[in-house]
């Protein structure tokens, strides 16, 4: 091997070495070399030859949204033998039901947004003859064939790197053992990863009919669009939705249980939200209530009832009557009939909890070896891209490489128009944060009308707000309302995972003329400098 000419790959002689190993001294000797350096499965005879109980996979994965899609695909790339569960739901919730369709709902009603707005059209010198129409089921259908496009694509790179799909949901008859229902076949691995993600939460109270009491799931089919529709909660889901309808034509009524509108989100950002997304919009909004009786209607012949109730008293407050409302109350995780009894895992409100390197804990709270959850199941962070980035670094722990995911660092983005976009805590968390552990929080501020690309957009509305730690300059967290802000976020993304700090990052150049110079504009305010 010291001979060998550099630059070659040396892989084809450790595996060799590897077979010889696995022969001298058994599987001990097998694990401890690095996993691209372990013999293929068709190359493991004489390893099989000795244990005969090898598992069936290296890693087994339930559930095949785009957490279970990243830890297949990642595994593969770490040389592990791969196989999913996919239950029929390639691509899960993300891109079947939520972040893919609603993308291309939000697209299509904004164009029609953007052509309706002779003032705006106007100051750039551009009029349309006419009105702006859409056609409904053409918005669907849009929405619906990027989902199968999206998701077709999925199958097919799970596919060509060599991954077995089961159809089959997935049940655990032991840490590493999992039966695919209804076949009567059960397969075995190293390692198991739960990965079901969540379903729409409906509350008590709250009858759903798919037609004029809804959750995501339905609205996504955009089989209708009702003249008047409540919508119960307004945060990521329901103020998307908001801009959906309100584009297309509707009128929206929010109902939110929380004292304030947006409440979980940093509150400044909300109040701008609130002045740019919501007043000049025919939106309403009933705050610090709880929509206690929900009941169907029929569409265009009878309406759908909502009773309210006082969040604190209980007393009856009004009912209303609407075309149609959407329940956006947040999600629960689908951890029915997963088998976790068998485990001896105990959920807390369906959440299966794990340890800093997705390991599956037990009731007692001992690791569950072999066994591991990311995404909403385990409710760290209920985002796609979380889920993701937890079943790499789940992987990545299996194989020997500790990894320790950091959720500071893991960008949301609401997709609305203009969009809002964050990373790290809000503003009254990281006050918390500073009181709690002993640091000054410093917080400094772009604007989108003082950016030249956003005016010339006509987008002149929004901020980009950045907190960060005084004396050291580390930045803690920003929050952006503004034109493209899903984009801008993953530079501040960037700085928070690589530490890098206000000085290093006011030094960086950003092109001009871009939005992102509203970002070069609040680094620099930070160290009390002027962007030009």
């Amino acid at each position: 091997v010291e001979d060998a000419p550099q630059g070659l790959d040396d892989r084809p002689i450790m595996m060799r070495t590897a077979a010889l190993l696995a022969a001298l001294a058994g599987a001990d000797a097998y694990m401890m070399l690095p996993v691209t350096a372990r013999p293929a499965a068709a190359s493991r005879g004489v390893l099989s030859s000795l244990r005969m109980a090898d598992p069936d996979f290296d890693l087994v994965i339930i559930g095949c949204g785009v957490g279970g899609h990243g830890a297949a695909l990642h595994a593969v790339s770490r040389g592990l033998k791969v196989a999913v569960c996919a239950g029929a739901d390639v691509g899960g919730t993300c891109v079947n039901r939520g972040c893919v369709p609603s993308k291309a709902l939000l697209a299509a009603s904004g164009r029609v947004r953007d052509m309706q707005d002779a003032k705006h059209l106007a100051a750039l010198g551009v009029t349309v003859d006419g009105a702006v129409t859409y056609d409904r089921q053409g918005v669907a259908d849009h929405a619906n064939n990027l989902a199968n496009r999206v998701k077709g694509n999925l199958e097919g790179s799970l596919k060509a790197l060599g991954v077995t799909v089961f159809e089959e949901k997935g049940s655990l008859k032991g840490p590493t053992e999992v039966e695919l229902v209804g076949s009567g076949k059960t397969v075995k691995a190293k390692d198991v990863i739960l990965a079901t993600g969540s379903v729409p939460f409906v509350p008590p109270g709250v009858v759903t009919d798919g037609k004029t009491v809804f959750t995501s799931d339905e609205a996504l089919k955009l089989e209708w669009v009702p003249d008047w529709i409540a919508i119960i909660g307004s945060g990521y889901i329901g103020l998307e939705f908001s801009d959906v309808y309100t584009a297309l034509g509707s009128e929206v009524t929010f109902i939110e249980a929380m004292p304030k509108m947006m409440p979980f989100f940093d509150r400044q950002i909300a109040q701008l939200a609130d002045r740019i997304l919501i007043r000049p919009r025919k939106i309403d909004s009933y705050v610090n209530v709880f929509a206690s009786e929900v009941t169907p209607g029929i569409p265009g012949v009878k309406p759908a009832t909502v009773k309210m109730i006082d969040a604190n008293t209980k007393e009856h407050v009004e009912t209303i009557e609407v075309d149609a409302v959407m329940v956006c109350t947040g999600r629960k995780p689908y951890s029915e009939g997963l088998g976790l009894e068998a485990v001896n895992i105990q959920t807390n409100r369906g959440f299966v909890p794990v340890d800093e390197k997705m390991r599956a804990l037990d009731k007692e709270g001992n690791v569950i070896e072999g066994l591991w959850c990311i995404g909403d199941l385990n409710g760290k962070m209920m985002l796609a891209h979380a889920a993701s980035a937890q079943g790499i670094s789940a992987v990545e722990n299996m194989c020997g490489h500790e990894h320790v995911l950091n959720h500071d660092a893991v960008p949301a983005a609401c997709f609305t128009h203009p969009e809002i976009a964050m990373v790290g805590p809000t503003e009254e968390q990281a006050k918390e944060r500073a009181e709690k552990e002993g640091w000054e929080m410093g917080i400094s501020q772009g604007n989108f009308k003082a950016n030249s690309k956003a005016l010339a957009e006509g987008e002149g509305e929004g901020i980009a707000k950045v907190i960060f730690k005084k004396g050291t300059y580390e930045v803690v967290a920003v929050h952006i309302i503004g034109i493209h802000a899903a984009d801008l976020i993953q530079e501040c993304a960037n700085a928070i995972q690589h530490g890098t700090t206000l000085p290093e990052l006011a030094m960086t150049v950003h092109t001009h003329p871009t939005l992102c110079e509203v970002l070069d504009e609040a680094f620099k305010a930070g160290l009390g400098r002027a962007a030009h």
